[in-house]
């Protein structure tokens, strides 16, 4: 696969985030107020272009959404998949009259491209972009936000600096190899935060916000019941139960796919705390694997 390689072995692959992920735009005075009791990080020290992970949590301290904050000087731009857009955007628009805090889903006028690999530095460099650093793939990765009217010659103008595109079948191998999760796939409103493998959205040092309590009580009891994990098997898995060596339910299997680098099939999944130990023998029906460490590829972007 010509795209995966570019994305592995030192080049660069182009993917467009743009139908895959949705937008919010939130501005006014008290929009800092507002979003920093709702979300699991601390936005207030936030700079200008620049990205911070965050939870939007139920009181329960469930997964209303995973997102990502941009700090802009028009206010925030917020970033979540699809599957969490409905969600997030009903639980932020009820404030809009309570303040000075206002809401626009903006999914239909923006787009969001990512190119990342090795090369991923050099390409949007050449090509004078305003971008922020990040990494959807384990590999260093840059992404692009744009007007929805940019994103065809921007596209052309980052192919002809030498950036591969990337099909969504690829794209899937490359996430999971990365261990990142997925809304609706991987993590949904049934999940505990801290089941999620999120740590880098949660702040323990900033004010009240929504789920707090539940959020700190189980940091501070140690662990959760279960968690995220990887895992490794023998064979082809699908999304079904997952199995201790003894017969035991144990978990489950959420996202699978065959991982070229590893010459290996390779899972996400959700295994009780007292089996999460790396090298764990586990079965998923009759495949046997082994738990896992996230990520599976530690690429570029650890470098």
């Amino acid at each position: 696969m010509i795209d995966y390689e570019s994305v592995r072995q030192g080049g660069a692959g182009l993917i467009d985030l743009s139908a895959s992920r949705s937008r919010i735009r939130v501005s006014g005075s008290e929009a800092v107020m507002f979003l920093n009791g709702l979300i699991t990080n601390d936005i207030k020290s936030l700079g200008e272009n620049t990205w911070l992970p965050a939870v939007f949590p139920t009181v329960q301290g469930r997964l209303i959404g995973a997102v990502r904050f941009l700090r802009d000087a028009d206010g925030f731009l917020i970033d979540t998949e699809n599957a969490s857009h409905d969600a997030i955007l009903k639980t932020i628009s009820r404030f809009t009259l309570a303040g000075d805090f206002r809401v626009a889903d903006v999914t239909s006028e923006t787009a969001l491209l990512t190119v990342q690999g090795r090369r991923a530095r050099e390409i949007v460099e050449n090509t004078d972009l305003r971008t922020i650093r990040a990494t959807h793939t384990g590999e260093d990765g840059f992404d692009i936000l744009l007007d929805e009217s940019e994103r065809a010659p921007v596209w052309e103008k980052l192919v002809a600096a030498g950036a591969q595109p990337v099909s969504p079948e690829t794209f899937e191998i490359l996430r999971i190899e990365a261990g990142i999760a997925r809304h609706g796939k991987d993590m949904d409103e049934t999940n505990v935060v801290l089941e999620t493998n999120l740590d880098d959205a949660i702040s323990y040092t900033k004010g009240c916000y929504v789920g707090q309590e539940i959020i700190v009580r189980i940091k501070h009891r140690g662990h959760v019941a279960k968690k995220l994990t990887g895992l490794t098997f023998d064979g082809a898995v699908q999304e079904t139960m997952i199995t201790s060596e003894d017969g035991k339910e144990i978990g489950r299997v959420t996202s699978a796919t065959y991982s070229p680098k590893l010459e290996s099939h390779i899972a996400l999944g959700y295994v009780r705390y007292e089996h999460l130990n790396p090298g764990t023998k586990v079965k998923a029906g009759d495949v046997t694997g082994t738990v896992t460490e996230l990520p599976f590829v530690r690429g570029s972007w650890y470098d």
